[in-house]
């Protein structure tokens, strides 16, 4: 899909509650506010209008940690992919492009998002964590003056010449140099979901040093740090998120 064409795919969203699946959502504009202050936050309560919640399990755990993904997709998709019934691989919140903030479940409870070989064990990590989940296609692959997705070779993104849609590297990461760019409102509304998140669990608005923001870290180092990281840190292959067109910068 061309990132031109990103806005009108996430307004049909939004208009019709229906994913990539077909499955129907009950959408509602809510706010809550952010423990100690006098603000609040704006979000998307989302479910599944059937009432499913086999993809998560109504289980509560301390959560010491929130950790930072990319989708590797379009929001319709982004939300099929984390809905899927029994599959129990999902995250609480997804960030639209245009700054929406859904909510899938109670961010209390717990599902799968780390994945097979995450360091420190998928399940210990997952139930401890809170995760997010940024709507963005990841990198790109180059194909003379465009720029595609890694699920089709026709599948254009952008041209070489939109440098407002992705970031190009000096030097490879993890492979690759072309990344789709963040939008601004996704920014400023993860920065509103990290004030909630932080003061309603008690975790630290903490970063890793920038040194090994993007390195995989050990099991001592991950099950001690608490604050906020993101896939990469778990996993050694298979993963560039939330990968080096994120800029850390802006959520300060």
């Amino acid at each position: 899909m061309k990132a031109t064409s990103i806005p009108k795919h996430e307004r049909t969203f939004f208009e019709t509650g229906r994913d990539s699946d077909g499955k129907e959502f009950v959408l509602k504009n809510m706010s809550v506010p952010i423990k100690g202050t006098t603000n609040t936050m704006s979000y998307v309560n989302c479910k599944p209008k059937n009432n499913d919640s086999s993809f998560y399990y109504q289980e509560k755990n301390k959560k010491t940690q929130i950790v930072l993904h990319y989708t590797a997709g379009y929001l319709k998709g982004d939300v099929a992919a984390l809905s899927r019934p029994n599959y129990h691989v999902s995250t609480p919140f997804i960030i639209a492009r245009n700054g929406s903030i859904l909510n899938l479940w109670s961010s209390a409870y717990w599902s799968y998002h780390l994945g097979s070989g995450a360091v420190g064990g998928n399940t210990k990590g997952s139930k401890r964590t809170i995760a997010i989940e940024i709507s963005n296609i990841g990198f790109l692959k180059r194909i003379d003056d465009k720029l595609v997705t890694v699920y089709n070779d026709n599948d254009v993104y952008c041209t070489l010449n939109d440098t407002q849609f992705y970031t190009k590297l000096d030097s490879p990461y993890r492979g690759e140099m072309y990344y789709a760019n963040f939008t601004k409102k996704q920014y400023a509304s993860l920065c509103i979901l990290l004030d909630y998140l932080t003061a309603q669990y008690n975790i630290p608005r903490e970063f890793l040093p920038e040194e090994k923001r993007f390195e995989t870290l050990s099991k001592n180092e991950l099950t001690n740090f608490r604050g906020i990281v993101s896939h990469v840190n778990y996993r050694t292959s298979g993963k560039w998120d939330i990968g080096p067109a994120f800029d850390w910068n802006n959520i300060y």
